[in-house]
């Protein structure tokens, strides 16, 4: 009997030493990285990568006493804080009251800053574009924080969980709290989550289910669930004048869509009275469509839409943090293809309203 002892004793031992922090860190926070994917459409293995990495898998100081698992500075933050030296001597940096809240906020931190913008381009599935494209909006100062990063995926097998839904962990709790995103039905009603193949798009839908009468038989149907369109609206498509017959301008040179409204770019040659002229519009009307007072001549290469703005963006993209000091609310509009009237309405600015670094502009109802 002291042998059988003895011989588990050494199992659990060997158990306890074989798994590695990093290992550790991964299994307890991979939920987390899933479950933000979803929400925001930052890749688990970019976000489990980075948490590694900057945390020092969990057990670095900003990360023990602060939450902080991605070395987030404090930059336009209003919460609590916490002093590292970094870059420089004493710098300030993030402090949140749960690792969930930390997971959460490096999502809100990439999605919602324009210099990040074009990573939402990228396939979810291509970490290595990723890992290369947060080195070359500045997200590290260290030169070989993209090889670092991918070193850390591929070593880990990480891009795994890029192929995850967090109905995966439904047996799992997150530090922090419980896993969300399963499946849930009550009153016949379906909770449906689902990943687009192509972009970085993430959306949850609720489908109501069908009844209907068959040859007596009472059938229960769910609709076939169409997939959004992608949510990124920094990389616009060509218009397709087969969608809307309706619409009356020229078509002489390329049209493009933004939050489903059709816009052109400037060139050299062009005023707002003459895009106004070769579209069929009236020249009030045109600079209405572009928030605009008077006539001038555009920049080339300066997007002019051909019709009237939405009121807000298509959901999951519902802010835009400011970073710079000359980025003006109009830019901001022209940039999302959104009413400035609209914007002005729902953030309850004033006329004249002057933006600053670090402000949240909301982009459409919360």
């Amino acid at each position: 009997m002291k042998r059988l002892f003895a011989v588990i004793a050494a199992c659990m031992l060997f158990f306890v030493f074989s798994v590695t922090p990093q290992q550790s860190y991964i299994e307890r926070y991979s939920a987390s990285a899933v479950r933000e994917m979803y929400r925001s459409g930052v890749p688990a293995s970019i976000t489990l990568a980075q948490g590694l990495l900057e945390s020092r898998y969990g057990q670095s100081r900003l990360a023990v006493e602060a939450n902080n698992h991605f070395g987030i500075k404090c930059f336009d933050w209003k919460g609590r804080t916490i002093k590292e030296d970094d870059d420089l001597k004493g710098e300030c940096f993030r402090a949140y009251d749960s690792v969930d809240d930390s997971y959460a906020d490096h999502s809100d931190f990439l999605r919602y800053r324009q210099r990040y913008a074009f990573l939402f381009d990228l396939k979810i599935t291509d970490y290595k574009a990723w890992a290369h494209g947060l080195k070359k909006a500045g997200y590290a100062t260290d030169p070989q924080y993209a090889t670092k990063l991918i070193r850390i995926i591929e070593e880990y097998d990480l891009s795994r969980f890029d192929r995850m839904k967090p109905s995966d962990f439904a047996a799992a709790v997150p530090a922090g709290g419980a896993v969300t995103g399963k499946s849930s039905k009550s009153e016949g009603v379906v909770q449906e989550e689902e990943m687009l193949t192509g972009k970085s798009t993430v959306r949850t839908r609720k489908v109501k289910k069908i009844r209907r009468k068959r040859e007596g038989n009472l059938i229960e149907e769910t609709p076939e669930v169409i997939p959004a369109s992608p949510t990124v609206l920094s990389e616009p498509q060509r218009y397709d004048p087969s969608v809307n017959e309706t619409l009356h301008f020229s078509l002489s040179r390329p049209v493009y869509v933004k939050n489903g409204v059709p816009f052109i770019y400037s060139t050299d040659d062009d005023s707002y009275a003459s895009i106004a002229a070769t579209n069929n519009l009236f020249l009030k009307e045109l600079l209405r469509f572009n928030d605009l007072k008077e006539d001038a001549a555009p920049a080339p290469g300066t997007v002019v839409y051909l019709q009237v703005k939405k009121n807000q963006t298509r959901r999951g993209l519902d802010k835009h943090i400011v970073e710079g000091e000359d980025e003006s609310l109009r830019d901001i509009c022209q940039e999302y293809a959104v009413k400035m009237s609209s914007i002005m309405k729902l953030n309850g600015f004033a006329p004249g309203h002057k933006l600053r670094p670090g402000d949240t502009v909301l982009l459409r109802k919360q």
